[in-house]
């Protein structure tokens, strides 16, 4: 069994969780909609990762709907008590699978009480309002009205600490003046690196980072250059690609997800990988040649 208990934590709200966690969603069916094909199989690989160390699970109502919330409570409750689970707002699924914004008071509100229902418990860790304003990435629009309902519950006792997912710069900002922000959730990674200089604010002020979709948004050349560091390291992409985000800085938290127990082994491993410093300046290129691509496109 891989574990991570050598891996070093980040505060996230008040308590110490290890930077490598686990992210729920993939439990769901296909498309993140309707139940899996193995329930079993889903139970067994959350009861792994937590007897592996695993103390952050990430996960939403709005993932099955419903399907992952009560597959964790299932495998894992009653919970242990270092774990932190951190749940999401601000969407819902349509009948035919689509996202939806659900930014009212009356959605956000019955989005708390169906993840307390439907997790088992009294109050929410954190959750993360999930900003609907651009559904495949941050937008600008002003998330005061559905934060300040989100703190509110806070202020009733049913969330410990909020976070952001899927936001600008100037979204924290706003956020940040309604009420403490103990998180930021965003698409990172190696070949997606939009966020460079606000992980490194984030990180001065003492704030959690975590990155979704570590292998999303690769081109050709980028995977290729990703496979030859695994294949000379003797790892798997994602194993460097999770490395590679834990040398990234200090307050970053990974939530690599699987629905497989194999899968979720090599990824726990990326803990105790080694990156040496000439793969790692390769890796880092990979972000410098997506910039620059990116300036010649808008160009």
């Amino acid at each position: 069994m891989s574990t991570i208990d050598s891996s070093d934590t980040v505060v996230l709200g008040d308590r110490a969780v290890r930077r490598l966690g686990y992210g729920a969603m993939q439990l769901a069916g296909p498309g993140v909609f309707g139940p899996p094909k193995d329930p079993d199989a889903a139970v067994a690989v959350l009861r792994e990762a937590v007897e592996s160390g695993v103390n952050h699970i990430d996960t939403s109502d709005f993932y099955g709907p419903h399907v992952t919330n009560q597959l964790i409570r299932k495998a894992l409750h009653p919970y242990p008590d270092d774990l932190v689970i951190v749940t999401k707002i601000g969407a819902r699924r349509g009948a035919d699978g689509s996202w939806l914004p659900a930014f009212s008071p009356a959605e956000l509100t019955q989005a708390v009480h169906d993840n307390l229902r439907n997790l088992g418990v009294d109050a929410l860790d954190v959750v993360n309002l999930r900003s609907m304003f651009g559904i495949h990435g941050p937008a600008e629009g002003s998330v005061e009205a559905a934060l300040s309902v989100l703190a509110e519950l806070q202020h009733k006792g049913l969330v410990r600490h909020i976070g952001l997912s899927n936001v600008t710069p100037a979204q924290i900002e706003e956020g940040r003046r309604i009420c403490n922000i103990v998180c930021v959730q965003n698409h990172y990674n190696l070949a997606h690196r939009a966020d460079d200089a606000l992980i490194d604010e984030l990180a001065r002020n003492g704030v959690a980072y975590v990155p979704f979709f570590p292998l999303g948004g690769f081109s050709p050349l980028q995977s290729s250059v990703l496979s030859e560091v695994a294949q000379r390291l003797r790892a798997t992409p994602m194993q460097v690609a999770l490395g590679w985000l834990l040398r990234r800085a200090p307050n970053i938290l990974l939530i690599p997800g699987t629905s497989s127990v194999a899968h979720l082994r090599e990824n726990l491993a990326a803990a105790q990988l080694d990156l040496p410093r000439d793969a790692g300046a390769a890796l880092d290129g990979i972000g410098t040649a997506s910039a620059a691509n990116a300036g010649q496109h808008v160009a």
